[in-house]
């Protein structure tokens, strides 16, 4: 064959056609080349761009890997629409509109391909008759993205390398489902591993993500994706991500160095675990957001964060189950807050927790069964009204305290154990209530059960001994207790004295209500707990008694008095003034002109939009343009049902309960995702326009969401953005005013700053990392719970406490700030 002549041998057996041949060009070759035949590349850059048509073999020289040069000046170097075979060649590209191989058809075996280009993708996998077998091909591609697999693609990729992406390393969307067997894919500036699309998925065996300037993985908008035996590390920012209906499965693999979130779900999407490990994560292991929104884990492991974040944080009406899985060495284990919100742990171990085992606010509910916890601040603390959930068979312990419950919230905890507490076992504080049967406290340094503020709390069956200032510590009028029994003398029938009795009128000891009948004394009807309905609660309707009207100045000077949110302060009183003036003409006799009442909020979480929407609601209702005032919140979640008509029933609902008051709808945004379809959302946002016109005078409606988000809302439907008189925006406060807001959470809880505290917050919060997750004030909130936390566990080694060490906080108080871990320089 003569040097950079292109030798073909025909595998066809008629005798007229000649055996081989030799041919100046690729393309000339390529051109007589039928089905079988082979083409044997001399060493040499072609600069051709080549198409391959029937099941053919290129090879280049045995063990002369690149030393075949496809690199045409512009457009796609190879093409393939047949199940050729392709080896040992080195392809370029140089097109940014174009992929430097493109599989349109067939099902081709390309091996040992290096792909070096500057192209818009390195290879390219298009059309539904496109099923490639990829093996040991590495692609570089600076300027674009490494592999595709687009319209309905797939194919198998096995021992292949991206070694560098200017965009996503491996990308599949349109209907795309390619299959990765130990891959690697480093080096990627977007996500390592993107999936997008409803129909598209990706199935990968054994791969490696690292070294990712973004996202590890990204799956989003309704596509699916299942990992087997993979690892993902050193990225630039969260591991794992899922968005919008996306479904993905991992098992056994291995999420690590990770300097935001290790996994971060929104938007209805699934995830299921088993057997894998997140660890080494600079925020939370496992972030879950929104209603529909779950996490199924199964024998998993959570441990070592390298922050000061929880490891599992479920709110806005997520849920997460974890069953026999461990989480430890962590900042604080589980954190579920926000109605709706739930998690369901089973035969797991929590263990090695700097604050809070398991934390439940704002209406949330967790369920614990058969559950270890040790070596934590606090074992759980349910904190506000609403917050509850059960606890079953669990044990607690060599924890500061077993089980805290405040403001009104409400857990049954069953057959729970607290050992060695050096507090109290169970403590109910602040209006707190829950049942407590068959519970034991042992070798407690503090109290057994320690109940105060008269909290209405009921136990029933459960057991102290061996606790150091008595088993039972209850105010006056407290709790209602039956069959308990404790290690102290008599302290199973009668109320006993201890040396270590508190404060006058509380009493160590029982209130016993035995099992035959016999009753503690009856509380007055006007004790009976009867629950205060509060507006927004379901079932809340015209008929309940309005709340006590407030002047319009009390209110906006509590407006006035909330931390911040001047401009917003400065929108709701000009409105206040346009409707108060209105409302003056028309009693003179004059016109008054019309305005809208109905707003949208913007901004991001915990900037206060739910708190300046009751005290609107409360101001109309003084200045008479609303009957009562009161505020229904809902989501997407309350007013779109699984069936055809039911979102309208549920729409008009919550419309009815808001009559008379405010109508809050929270991430209104949700209610028309992106990509919908056959989506319920726009039928509430149809049924929504209707009644605000049908019933103008009746409820004032208020959206919310983030900024971006809510602009798109206001364009699904033509009569959505002209219900709307304007939009007001709600800024991120800044340090000085989550600073002030620790200063009123102190004030409020009888704690004060100490010297150099204020100061050392304002740098705390100059410093904190402000991205998707940050709080506002609810990461002031938090803040402030975690130094009265700390400030716990140092002053309980005091012997004989000052009011001063009771109620100080000072610097070393605060929480550590979170860390970025620092990248290797190489994987």
């Amino acid at each position: 064959m003569a040097q950079g002549t292109v030798q073909v041998t025909h595998g066809g057996a008629s005798r007229w056609r000649r055996r081989s041949g030799e041919y100046p060009t690729l393309a000339a070759a390529l051109a007589v080349a039928g089905d079988g035949d082979v083409l044997s590349i001399p060493p040499g850059t072609y600069r051709e761009n080549l198409v391959v048509l029937h099941a053919v073999t290129l090879r280049g020289p045995e063990g002369g890997l690149g030393s075949v040069r496809i690199a045409p000046p512009d457009g796609v170097a190879l093409t393939v629409r047949a199940s050729a075979v392709i080896q040992d060649l080195h392809l370029e590209g140089q097109d940014r509109a174009a992929p430097a191989l493109l599989v349109e058809d067939g099902s081709p075996e390309l091996t040992d391909l290096r792909v070096s280009t500057r192209s818009a993708a390195g290879i390219e996998v298009r059309g539904s008759g496109a099923r490639p077998l990829v093996r040991r091909c590495t692609v570089e591609n600076p300027t674009g993205v490494g592999i595709a697999v687009l319209d309905g693609g797939g194919g198998v990729f096995e021992e292949c390398e991206v070694v560098a992406a200017g965009q996503n390393g491996v990308s599949v969307r349109g209907g795309g489902r390619p299959r990765l067997e130990r891959c690697r894919i480093h080096h990627a500036t977007g996500a390592g591993i993107a999936v997008t699309g409803e129909g598209s998925g990706l199935e990968a065996l054994g791969c490696e993500v690292y070294e990712i300037k973004g996202t590890g993985v990204q799956i989003a908008a309704r596509a699916t994706a299942r990992l087997t035996d993979c690892s993902v590390h050193r990225t630039s920012t969260d591991g794992i991500t899922l968005d919008t209906d996306a479904v993905l499965t991992l098992a056994g693999c291995d999420i690590h160095d990770i300097p935001e979130n290790a996994v971060d779900l929104r938007s209805r999407s699934v995830l299921t675990l088993s057997r894998t490990t997140v660890r080494r994560f600079g925020r939370n292991g496992l972030s879950v957001w929104d209603p529909g929104t779950r996490v199924d884990a199964e024998s998993c492991e959570i441990h070592d964060s390298t922050g000061d974040y929880p490891a599992v944080w479920v709110s806005d009406g997520a849920s997460v189950s974890l069953d026999s899985c461990r989480v430890h060495d962590v900042p604080d284990a589980l954190f579920v807050l926000d109605r709706g919100s739930r998690v369901d742990v089973v035969d797991s171990d929590l263990s090695q927790v700097r604050n809070t085992a398991v934390s439940v606010s704002d209406g949330a509910t967790a369920q614990l069964d058969d559950c270890r916890i040790r070596e934590a601040a606090t074992g759980a603390w349910f904190r506000d009204h609403g917050s509850g959930g059960t606890l079953a068979n669990c044990t607690i312990d060599a924890v500061q305290t077993g089980v805290i419950v405040t403001k009104g919230a409400d857990p049954a905890l069953e057959r729970c154990t607290v050992t060695s507490p050096a507090e109290a076992g169970f403590y109910v504080s602040a209006g707190g209530r829950g049942t407590f049967t068959a519970c034991r406290v042992t070798g407690s340094s503090g109290f057994g059960f320690h109940v105060i503020d008269g909290c209405r709390t009921t136990l029933k069956g459960c057991h102290t001994e061996r606790c150091a200032r008595g088993g039972y510590e209850f105010a006056e009028d407290g709790p209602e207790a039956e069959d308990c029994t404790s290690d102290e003398p008599g302290a199973r029938l009668a109320a006993q004295s201890s040396p270590g009795a508190g404060s006058a009128g509380a009493r160590t000891g029982i209130r016993t209500v035995t099992a035959g009948g016999g009753a503690a004394p009856a509380r007055s009807p006007s004790e009976a707990e009867v629950p205060v309905p509060r507006p927004g609660d379901a079932g809340d309707g015209a008929q309940d008694p309005p709340p006590a009207a407030r002047g319009s100045g009390e209110v906006l000077g509590q407006l006035d008095g909330l931390v911040g949110l001047e401009s917003v302060k400065r929108e709701v009183r000009a409105l206040t003034d346009m409707i108060e003036v209105g409302r003056r003409r028309q009693l003179a006799g004059l016109k008054a002109a019309s305005v809208r009442r109905h707003l949208v909020f913007t901004g991001s979480p915990g900037t206060g939009k739910t708190t300046v929407a009751r005290l609107y609601g409360e101001i109309l209702a003084s200045l008479g343009v609303l009957e009562r005032g009161h505020l229904v919140e809902v989501s997407r979640v309350d007013l779109v049902g699984e069936h055809i008509g039911s979102t309208a029933i549920r729409t008009q609902e919550a419309f009815d309960r808001a009559r008379g008051g405010v109508l809050f709808i929270d991430e209104a945004y949700a209610l028309a995702p992106e990509d919908s379809g056959r989506d319920f959302g726009r039928e509430a946002i149809d049924t929504l326009v209707k009644l605000m016109e049908d019933h103008r005078d009746a409820v004032v409606v208020i959206v919310a969401g983030y900024t971006a988000e809510m602009d798109r809302f206001l364009t699904v439907n033509p009569g959505v953005a002209s219900r709307f008189s304007r939009t007001i925006t709600f800024g991120d406060y800044g340090p000085q005013e989550l600073l002030r807001i620790v200063e009123q959470q102190a004030e409020e809880h009888e704690y004060r700053l100490g010297e150099g505290t204020s100061g050392a917050l304002l740098t705390y919060f100059t410093e904190l990392p402000k991205g998707p997750a940050f709080g506002n004030g609810r990461t002031a909130r938090q803040t402030f719970e975690s130094m009265v936390e700390r400030h716990a566990g140092r002053v309980a080694q005091l012997t004989e406490p000052s009011t001063d060490d009771l109620t100080l906080l000072f610097p070393a108080d605060l929480p550590a700030l979170p860390a970025l871990p620092a990248l290797p320089a190489s994987h």
